[in-house]
């Protein structure tokens, strides 16, 4: 049974149980709800709350841990002679979950058995065929202990998947009768469901922040791994970036200041594109334009934001890098020669600052409009033009914020990979010059993660090291930020 059949079912008993404890609080109190506690909704709440999140907490559990246990069940029919010689037997593994996975499809397109499945043997000599007919491609001849590893994944995730929808079921089933029976006039169900409320919200910000440590985590330990294999002085200090995926790391070069210097370098460009266009829009549009030209503006400017970062891309590649091209180029309108490709930082530059736009303007013009309009007439009153008004009291007043949105589009920049893709090569160079072509961290965070590479070597590995330099940057960045905002903040009335 899938899970999301297994989360209506439980949805339909947190229905019945509502309906259900209702019911139950209106008997025993004679239909006098003036005898009950609580309102009759949360008696018919409690029920269904307590048909609902207990087992919907087992459901979450279980889908963590079965995984695991049945990857541990599989993985002791792999020979240990097997895993040595491919490496690693997490590589082993995939390939069992794959071949399990080609089992599935085969019983349910040519109808076998399950005995039929158990009876499967690699002398077969089609059944590499057979499992790449289902769509299931595999690189080699399947192994022996390879096949019986996926029959025992097979069998064991098919009964975990059984186990877990009795149990599920049951402890819903279990919460629903037991709440039930607690329903009596002076049972204070409206506390009850207050606490069970407040529990669920606890439980949902833990799971956000145990996402946020979990993916920390996961770039640090990888991390860790990676700077076993490679000097982490190279790492951080060197001046080339060539990766080589002939060997395990022995001729790369994996140095990340050419990296750094792309990203910084194209989103400077970015955002002296964004920001005084920006912030000029926004003060204009809340401080001197009409109502009817703020109502058709404003929707505008946001239009930009909900484009694809994708169609950016496109943008970059198909027409702002030829036409900079026919103006820089060596036969464009200047004939100076600057520019030898559409590839370059000033094409994924001037594009990211067109896509950064709305998010500089619509933050902006927010946050001025959060001003106090006391402040404006007591600037007015005092003698000041609009002008002096805009530029010595609303812009400073609305400073804290306007920093904050400047940042978060330097965030938002910096995180870019499809525009620099496209827009900007994937040449690692140190170059001031802007008509040349460079990249990104971002941008070599998704190469070096869809090569060929093992994902045990360095080449692999160094995607975990960008992606957490990255985050560091970024959180520097966020520091920074909050520090500026506390220093020139104002409180007002």
């Amino acid at each position: 049974m899938s899970n999301m059949l297994i989360m209506l079912i439980l949805l339909g008993l947190g229905v019945v149980g509502f309906f259900l404890g209702r019911g139950r609080a209106l008997q025993v109190a004679g239909g006098d709800r003036r005898e009950l506690h609580s309102l009759p909704v949360y008696y018919g709440a409690h029920v269904g709350l307590n048909a609902v999140v207990p087992a919907a907490m087992l459901l979450f559990v279980w889908l963590i841990v079965q995984p695991f246990v049945v990857n541990n069940a599989a993985s002791d029919l792999i020979a240990a002679e097997s895993a040595s010689e491919a490496g690693d037997l997490s590589l082993i593994m995939s390939d069992v979950r794959r071949v399990a996975e080609g089992l599935d499809l085969l019983a349910s397109t040519e109808g076998m058995s399950d005995a039929a499945i158990a009876a499967l043997s690699v002398d077969d000599g089609n059944l590499r065929e057979r499992l790449a007919g289902v769509g299931v491609a595999l690189g080699a001849d399947v192994q022996a202990d390879t096949l019986e590893a996926a029959k025992r994944y097979r069998a064991v995730d098919a009964t975990g998947d059984m186990l877990r929808t009795i149990t599920v079921i049951l402890v819903a089933l279990a919460g629903l009768a037991l709440s039930w029976r607690l329903i009596t006039p002076a049972f204070r169900a409206r506390n009850t469901v207050e606490k069970g409320i407040l529990a669920v919200l606890i439980a949902a910000a833990t799971i956000a922040i145990l996402t946020t440590v979990g993916i920390v985590l996961s770039l640090i330990f990888n991390t860790y791994e990676f700077f076993k294999l490679y000097p982490i002085g190279e790492f951080f200090f060197g001046l080339s970036w060539s990766p080589s995926f002939s060997g395990r790391g022995g001729s790369s070069e994996l140095g990340i200041i050419p990296l750094l210097w792309g990203t910084f370098y194209i989103s400077i460009i970015a955002l002296l594109v964004a920001v005084p266009i920006g912030l000029f829009s926004a003060i204009y549009l809340s401080e001197y334009a009409s109502r009817r030209v703020r109502s058709i503006a404003k929707p505008l400017l946001e239009v930009l934001a909900g484009i694809p970062t994708i169609v950016y891309g496109l943008f970059a590649l198909l027409t702002v890098g030829p036409l900079l091209v026919d103006v820089f180029g060596q036969d464009g309108a200047l004939g100076v020669n600057w520019m030898q490709g559409g590839t370059a930082v000033i094409t994924a530059g001037l594009v990211m600052g067109i896509m950064l736009i709305p998010f500089v303007s619509s933050l902006s013009d927010d946050i001025i409009n959060a001003v106090p309009q006391a402040m404006r007439d007591g600037s007015l009153g005092l003698g000041a033009t609009h002008s002096e008004t805009v530029r010595q009291v609303i812009i400073p007043a609305a400073l804290p914020g306007i920093v904050g949105a400047i940042l978060l589009a330097a965030s938002r920049a910096i995180g870019e990979t499809m525009i620099v893709v496209l827009g900007a090569g994937a040449a690692a160079r140190l170059s001031l010059n802007p008509f040349d072509a460079m990249t990104t961290v971002t941008a070599k965070i998704v190469s070096q993660l869809t090569g060929d590479s093992d994902f045990a070597s360095p080449e692999a590995l160094v995607a975990f090291a960008l992606g957490i330099t990255l985050f560091v940057v970024t959180l520097a960045l966020n520091v920074f930020a909050l520090y500026i905002v506390r220093k020139y903040r104002e409180q007002y009335e």
